[in-house]
């Protein structure tokens, strides 16, 4: 599904209550929520708003526990980490604690950082079916993903939920879940505004499949729901035929 807006504020106050909406649903449900964040600089002013004064009332955060969709492999006081954005906009402001926060273990080994957060994973889940409430996702003008790059391995990857990878495009170390989880979630939602991101977007929607190419093309959950929050401008080379059908 699509939802296009005009511009960003009202693109990320719906996003906001939406996120509040499928809270709210997933506690009532079974007694907490499993949000998956999404890195980068795009979320910031969603987080932001989420711990405003005219958010943070509208969910029970002490039943919300966090997770990464990816991370650079920086110590998580660096300013490009994820882990640390999240914090100063999300954690901190809304008193989360600890014990609601799974972050991916960059003190460790790539490798031994990937498995650890699997493990939390499968601990969080225990004998239930892994499947996260919420997935938030952004997208490249690359066409990646979480650290889904284009012409990596990890894009073929059918058995681990999480893997540990360089990616030579950023020349970087990465963490990052794979698509059969994130395939696995309840609501995937991407957010995607800007100028910038019009053909990824129109690529992943309207062109043939080619994941090594576009990767956010593997991005189709078992049973869940896929929503792209898009502003106008990150529309623009969508077919009319696309938005209608949306």
């Amino acid at each position: 599904m699509l939802r296009i807006f005009d511009n960003t504020d009202t693109l990320l106050a719906a996003l906001a209550d939406f996120i509040v909406d499928s809270a709210r649903k997933a506690i009532h449900k079974h007694g907490r929520f499993s949000f998956v964040l999404s890195g980068g600089s795009s979320p910031k002013k969603l987080y932001t708003l989420l711990a405003s004064d005219a958010y943070r009332p509208k969910i029970d955060w002490t039943k919300v526990f966090f997770f990464f969709g990816d991370e650079r492999y920086v110590p998580a006081t660096h300013a490009d980490s994820n882990y640390r954005m999240a914090q100063e906009t999300l954690f901190t402001p809304l008193n989360i604690t600890p014990g609601q926060v799974f972050r991916m273990n960059t003190d460790l080994a790539v490798d031994a950082a990937a498995e650890g957060y699997e493990q939390d994973i499968r601990g969080y889940f225990v004998e239930k079916p892994i499947c996260f409430d919420f997935i938030l996702l952004g997208l490249g003008d690359n066409s990646h993903t979480a650290s889904l790059f284009p012409h990596t391995s990890v894009l073929h990857e059918k058995d681990a939920l999480v893997k540990g990878l360089y990616i030579d495009e950023v020349k970087m170390n990465r963490i990052t879940l794979t698509a059969p989880v994130i395939n696995r979630g309840a609501i995937i939602a991407f957010l995607v505004y800007g100028a910038g991101k019009a053909e990824a977007v129109h690529h992943i929607l309207e062109d043939g499949q080619n994941i090594d190419e576009y990767p956010a093309q593997l991005i189709h959950p078992e049973q869940g729901e896929v929503v792209w929050f898009l502003d106008e401008p990150a529309s623009a080379n969508l077919s009319a035929a696309v938005k209608k059908g949306n």
